[in-house]
Parts: C-alpha cells; structure tokens; sequence
C-alpha cells in the first residue's frame, strides 16, 4: 500500500474541528478511541531510521516496514510525506525474516533491536463517500516515549491520510488526493493545528541521531579539495543508489528500480577504472570483479525488460487480429523474465553479495587511494577524465564507412564510460556537465539501435511456429526500420559530441 498523509504539530489546548463540509459529498464517520503500543526495530547505529524506513511492531496489527519515500516531485506539496507501506505477521519480539529480507541492503550484518517504545491514544474520524468507501482518515495522536515504565518524553500531532492512487471524479489521482489533504488542513489550521512536519513519530522519539545523514552519502567539497574527496563522493553516490534501490528491486514497487541499481553498479565500475591511477590497484580490482559479477545479474533482467516494453509497444502497430498472437508470443519472454528475477533474487540473497555491500561502504567512506590523490582535485582528475574520451574517438575514427551493429555497440560503451568520467569529475571542472549530456545523447542513440538489434536477435531465436513466427517476421521487420533510422541519426549525435568548445575543461 502506497501511504501519502501530512503531519500537524498540536498544542494540549487543540480540538478537532468539525469537519462536515470540508469535501463536497464527503460524509463524516463516528470518530473513535484506540490506545496502540508500538515499538520500532532499528541497528543500534539506527541505519534504517536515517534512510527514512521504518520497522515497527504495533500490538494488534503485526509487523509493518515504510520504505523510504521517493523524491518530491516539482510542484508536490512538500509537506506530504508519501511512503510504500508493507505488512507482515509475526511473533513480537523478533522481525519477521520476509521484512528482513527487503531490508538487507541497509542492516547486512547488523542486528535488529528495540529502538524506540510509544504508547499512543488515537482519535480517529473518518471520511467516506456515498458508497461507504473511506476517502481520507484524520487522527489526533497523543504520543507518549517510553523508556521501561517511565515515560520519557509526550508530543501530540494531527494526522490527514488519504489512500494514494484512488480518482475522486474526473480529476488524476495525485491531484485529487492533493485536494483532499489541502482542504483537511486548511481546516485543521484554522482551528489552531501547527505546520505541517513531515517528520515521523519514532523519529521524533530517537532524537538528533535519527536525523544525521544516511550511512553512505556524500558531503559537501571544499574549493580546493584533494582528489581523494571527489573520489569519495563519487564512490558514495553511487552506493548510496544501489543502497537506496535494493529494497525496490526486492519488492518489484519501481519498476525503474533494476535499472537504477544496474547504473549505480556501472558507474563504480566507471569510478574505479577512472580513478585508477589514484587508487590501489589491489584493492580495486577485487571490486570491480564483484561488481561486474552484480551488473551482470542486474543487466540479464534488466535487458529482458527493456525488450518486453519495447515489444509490447511494438505490438500496437500490428492488425488487430494478430494481437493474441503476438500476446503469447511475448509470454516466452516473460516466463524468462521470471526465472531471471529468481536468480537475481538468489544474488541477493547472498552471503557474496552481502559481503560486496560491506566492502563498497567501506570504499565510500574510505577509498584506498594512493598519496597523489591528497593533491588537488582540480589540478589532476580532469586529466584521469579525457582517457575515456580519447578511447572513444579514436575508436570512431577507425569505424569503416557502414559499421557492423558490434562496432556500434562497442562505440556505445565508449561513450557511456566518457560521460561517466566526465560526471564524475564535474564538481571541479563544471564545464564537463555539457560534455556529459552531449555523451549521453550519442549513448542513447546506439542505445536503440542496440535494442533493436537485440529485440531482432530474440525473435529470430524464440522457438515459435503458425501465427506466432508470423508476428515475430512482422515484429522483426518493425524493428529492422527502427534500427535503420538510429543508424541515420548517430553521426549526427557524434559530431555534437565532437566539438572542441565541449573539451575546454581536457587539459
């Protein structure tokens, strides 16, 4: 269940207001009184509080885990707090293994322990449609810390939550979830309710500490920072991703979240090849091997995805009376799909893997560079930066006149490995931003041209007969056209690339 609500501070002197009016059509339930114990589990180090999850147990209703909540959308209220929520059951006095599972990334070897213990007294007053469908929830929270028998510390706060992803009319979902929450806490501030804070209750319970950064982040560069700093940032950006989308993967919530894990993995991969010469070769190389053995893993069911969109929006252009071919087609490719995610899931789930996530948050906080990268960082990692792009041009200049869809492919990763570098060198040589995108311009061209030759390869090798190797000609075909168009275009994405103005940042 994806859970969107706003948090309302509240003074001991606050009444709930009538809300009868507020939504038109909107009936107002009996409101009720619950008491509800609850007791979040967390590392000692509080590793899942800091990456905005949560787990807790709460008597009655078992375990529950909220994720953390992605990036606010421009234009959202920042003030809403939108979290995946998932339920478990299980005894109380131990996390259920499936909820340890999704969280993995975050506690590895660690220990789940009692963190924080509420007591709370709910008022709770419920919104509903004609039909008897809850439409929005206000509760009236207030909130007592316990530390053994002696309560610690007592906050109140006012809750507005809506049920994500349910249409009110002919408004979008978000829009009119949106809706429902402005004008619930308009009305609750205007009968004295405070700000919205969208800070959760255990966090407020666990003080300073739940707030500090996560456990891998970068931190902010000095002007003239040594290269071992930007060399950090970069390593911890990017562990940071591969952190942050491991439980999405786990759960299938995102279906970005594979390709997002596989880019943070390639771009180590990148760091670590870029920055070489500052680094200890003994200690790079181990990673790198693991963290291809990980792209690998990622990519087999990332690419097998990528291919099924594109043939299901392929499908459309076909007659209609070739769409249930085509449909059972396709089902081959998701039955490979599925068993390519089980073995993405046995990846996961092991101890190598866990140990490759020590390692590389052990390298985001401390890469073992050698004594050149104390230098300066703008005096000598744009140089490390113009290797890729030299690999790359000079592998274009020696393409014959009509490259061989390898060749094409080969120029793809060149260019990726290019923008890659110059990425992460940008924090002191901010011209290579423009360089960058004019890199990922180029790499998303070959891009599709390397799904096509990709998508053609798969259909001439599905062992299908009848109307279904009929569909798979016709799927060919289309694809035979895509790819010819993005051979036309990537000379041109190549000389926007190949401009000197771009370089000015090289040495």
């Amino acid at each position: 269940m994806l859970e969107r609500e706003v948090k309302l501070g509240a003074g001991p002197a606050f009444h709930l207001p009538d809300l009868a009016g507020v939504i038109e059509g909107v009936a107002i339930g009996p409101s009720e009184t619950i008491r509800l114990d609850t007791v979040y589990f967390d590392t000692a180090d509080l590793r899942l509080a800091r990456w905005g999850v949560s787990l807790r147990h709460r008597a009655g209703e078992g375990w529950t885990l909220k994720l953390a909540p992605p990036p606010t959308a421009p234009g959202k209220p920042s003030a809403v707090l939108e979290r995946d929520e998932l339920t478990f059951e299980g005894g109380a006095k131990k996390p259920p293994e499936a909820a340890l599972e999704v969280v993995r990334a975050y506690v590895r070897k660690a220990e789940l322990v009692p963190v924080a213990r509420l007591s709370t007294v709910r008022r709770r007053v419920r919104l509903v449609d004609p039909t008897g469908v809850r439409v929005a929830e206000v509760v009236d929270d207030e909130v007592s810390v316990r530390d053994g028998r002696r309560v610690a510390a007592r906050f109140r706060e006012i809750e507005v939550e809506v049920p994500a992803g349910r249409a009110q009319g002919a408004l979008p979902a978000d829009d009119a979830a949106d809706g429902v929450i402005t004008s619930l806490v308009t009305r609750l501030r205007g009968a004295g309710a405070g700000a919205p804070d969208p800070t959760p209750k255990h966090i407020r319970a666990l003080g300073p500490r739940a707030i500090e950064p996560p456990e891998v982040a970068a931190e902010p560069l000095l002007p003239n920072a040594p290269a071992r700093d930007v060399i950090r940032n970069s390593i911890a950006e990017s562990v940071a991703a591969l952190l942050h989308n491991d439980p999405l993967v786990r759960t299938g919530r995102d279906p970005e979240a594979v390709h997002q894990a596989r880019v943070a993995t390639r771009k180590l991969r990148s760091h670590l090849r870029t920055f070489g010469p500052l680094l200890d070769v003994e200690w790079t190389e181990p990673l790198r091997s693991e963290l291809g053995w990980l792209a690998l893993s990622l990519g087999a069911v990332r690419d097998r995805e990528v291919l099924l969109d594109r043939l299901r929006n392929r499908t459309q252009s076909l007659p209609a009376n070739d769409i249930r071919s085509a449909g059972a087609l396709l089902q081959l490719l998701e039955n490979e799909i599925e068993s390519l995610r089980k073995k993405l899931m046995e990846d996961l789930d092991s101890q190598r893997y866990i140990d490759l996530l020590e390692n590389l948050v052990a390298a985001a906080h401390s890469p073992a560079t050698q004594p050149d990268a104390d230098l300066p960082a703008s005096a000598g990692l744009p140089a490390l930066a113009t290797t890729p792009w030299r690999r790359l041009r000079s592998a274009v200049k020696q393409l014959p006149a009509t490259p061989t869809d390898p060749e094409l492919h080969r120029i793809r990763i060149l260019a990726k490995r290019a923008r890659y570098a110059a990425e992460a060198v940008a924090p002191v040589a901010p011209a290579a931003d423009a360089f960058a995108r004019a890199a990922a311009r180029l790499q998303t061209v070959l891009g599709e041209h390397q799904d096509s030759v990709t998508a053609q390869a798969w259909l001439r090798a599905a062992k299908v007969s009848g109307r279904r190797a009929f569909v798979a000609g016709e799927l060919i075909a289309l694809e035979g056209m895509a790819a010819r168009d993005a051979r036309a275009k990537w000379s041109k994405a190549w000389s926007s690339l190949d401009r000197k103005k771009l370089r000015d940042w090289m040495p």
